[in-house]
């Protein structure tokens, strides 16, 4: 296992996740005194578990087909708009 790119995947995971819309509603489903707390962290670290696996499978297939590196700018590029949009937006 290659640490460095786990403890990169990781923290830039985690940084993203960090106040996050997904995070809002788990903070939400857990906020109900009635509802089981293991429960919403089961059903949220689920949800985060399977969407990571269709990125996953989505990434590996797609790199068969598509350089490296422009994936890489793609994804840059689709960060840099998201951004400037939730500016644009506040």
């Amino acid at each position: 296992m290659n640490l460095k790119l786990l403890m990169t995947v990781f923290a830039t995971i985690f940084i993203a996740e960090i106040g996050d819309k997904t995070q809002m509603a788990t903070l939400l489903y857990a906020s109900g005194t009635q509802n089981n707390k293991l429960t919403v962290f089961l059903g949220s670290a689920l949800a985060l578990v399977l969407a990571s696996a269709i990125a996953i499978i989505a990434g590996s297939a797609l790199s068969h087909y598509i350089n490296g590196k422009y994936l890489s700018w793609f994804a840059g590029i689709g960060f840099v708009i998201v951004g400037i949009w939730t500016i644009a937006k506040a």
